[in-house]
């Protein structure tokens, strides 16, 4: 038996606070959850990003349920990536029952049922606000990172965007972009030579297959208008709590290349939209992806590269990362060492492969006297999980195995009247869910394109000759056909230059 009063003396002078902290559980001992022993998280801490780990059923989306929930309470607007659907009940108060009652009597946490304030959100058919971003934003060096090209196919990229800029064209949607592709390809092909260098039309043929692609996972229900901003993700309800704004995400999951892409361009808008915080007293916002392997699953090095360098750099606009997942090895490691607050609940040890992981597992977490750490690992119960996180100096803490504590709100999926009820109450739905169409790349290309044909074919040869001079037809009509219609996105198309997504000068109104 370890000495209890060591024990007690040792997590609660880990888990001490100054400040204000959300409350997970009690550390357990021998088995046995000691009440004195409670493991709190300081606030100012978490934006440090985090991880929650563990085999299928140990758990781990209640506790994500139950920190995103406690954050809520404290004034941190949380962004929840619900894949499965069973997040949704965040937004309803729980109901109690005597393994509630005796789980909370152990720990020495009141049981209080309570619901948080939900916006409903969507990238594809799904029931809330929907989210769009339009290719504009994206930027010539994000959205060449998306569809994996090489250096060359990327320099194609980088043209269209400039030749979009010059011209006053915008580029809302993929039709806008596969137009001037297509465009430049044939029409314009002699004019994009002389003024902006060769295009390959084989690198031509390769990037509209790679938009194909991203179609076919349901892109164009992303691309277009009316982009969603950022600043209605870190709202607040009457009472002070910051609002849950849940992802529907449940007929994405077999859609790895629009999910990967959707998360990237989250948080490269908000590293771009939000200042300099520094050390906060708490984040402006906390974004929890469950199911984050398939952020990483099959993205290109580029696409993770540039994962890596926004999580590392987010941090001090006080914005925290919260990956869920079966495994800590579904994260790559450059993403794993930036995590303060490791989440892990049990593995199962079925082969000689799992046994490797679980002893590999163990290794990043603090040694601790009272625990044979590689064994807890296969012996936690559901709702227990070894916990490390970071103190208020930024220390890390003694590692925990801790009984926690039981979610406030509804474990469970919310029913389609339930949702529709929250939709219906939306202050933002309206505004995102309206149709835009306007008049972008793809519609005046077609309009030059059939007017160049149809003078052609009408005026005599002699004064096609007399006009080899002149300006090009889609430079006449391009001056004419935007004094009409520059309005905001083609602000935001010269507000974003082509200096990429890390490189990006200023800041615009949409997000993405």
């Amino acid at each position: 038996m370890a000495d209890s009063t060591k024990f007690i003396q040792t997590i609660t002078d880990g888990y001490t606070s100054k400040g204000d902290y959300i409350l997970l559980g009690a550390a357990l001992l021998d088995g046995v959850p000691q009440k004195e022993a409670q493991v709190k998280l300081p606030l100012k801490t978490l934006n440090r990003h985090g991880l929650i780990a563990g085999a299928t059923g140990t758990g781990k989306t209640i506790t994500l349920q139950v920190i995103a929930e406690n954050m809520c309470a404290k004034g941190i607007p949380v962004l929840l990536m619900d894949l499965k659907g069973d997040l949704s009940g965040i937004a309803k108060p729980g109901i109690t029952n005597p393994k509630i009652e005796e789980r909370h009597a152990a720990i020495g946490i009141p049981f209080v049922p309570n619901g948080s304030s939900v916006e409903f959100l969507t990238l594809s058919k799904e029931n809330g606000a929907k989210l769009r971003a339009t290719v504009s934003e994206f930027g010539p060096v994000l959205f060449s990172k998306v569809l994996d090209l090489n250096d060359t196919q990327s320099g194609i990229v980088a043209i269209i965007f400039k030749y979009a800029d010059d011209k006053k064209l915008p580029l809302l949607d993929l039709k806008d972009f596969k137009a001037l592709l297509n465009y430049i390809g044939n029409e314009g092909k002699e004019e994009i030579t002389k003024n902006y260098g060769n295009v390959s039309t084989a690198s031509i043929g390769t990037i509209l297959r790679s938009i194909i692609e991203l179609e076919s996972q349901g892109a164009e229900l992303f691309f277009g208008e009316r982009s969603f901003e950022v600043a209605d993700l870190v709202r607040l309800d009457a009472y002070g709590r910051g609002m849950a704004s849940i992802i529907r995400l449940t007929d994405i999951q077999d859609k790895p290349k629009l999910f990967s892409t959707f998360i990237l361009c989250l948080l490269a808008e908000a590293y771009h939209t939000f200042p300099e915080a520094g050390d906060v007293d708490k984040p402006k916002l906390c974004i929890f992806i469950d199911e984050a392997h398939l952020i990483f699953k099959e993205a290109s090095q580029a696409l993770l590269d540039q994962i890596e360098s926004i999580v590392k750099l987010i941090r001090s606009k006080g914005v925290g990362i919260y990956f869920c997942t079966q495994n800590p090895y579904d994260i790559p490691d450059a993403v794993l060492a930036q995590l303060g607050l490791k989440v892990q609940h049990a593995l199962r040890a079925f082969t000689e492969k799992d046994r490797k992981a679980i002893k590999k597992t163990a290794e990043n977490y603090p040694i601790s006297e009272f625990y044979k750490t590689d064994e807890l690992l296969t012996s936690l119960g559901i709702g227990q999980a070894l916990i490390s996180a970071l103190d208020e100096k930024g220390i890390p803490t003694p590692l925990a195995a801790t009984h926690l504590r039981a979610p406030m709100s509804r474990i469970g999926v919310l029913t389609a009247d339930e949702i529709q009820q929250v939709v219906s109450l939306s202050s933002i739905a309206a505004k995102y869910n309206e149709v835009i169409d306007s008049e972008s790349a793809y519609e005046i290309l077609n309009a030059k394109i059939k007017a160049a044909t149809e003078t052609k074919q009408e005026e005599p040869a002699e004064e096609k000759k007399s006009k080899k001079e002149e300006k090009s037809t889609i430079e006449k009509i391009s001056e004419n056909t935007m004094v009409r219609q520059v309005g905001r996105t083609v602000m935001k198309e010269v507000a974003r230059g082509l200096l990429g997504v890390l490189g990006l000068g200023g800041k615009k109104k949409g997000w993405f």
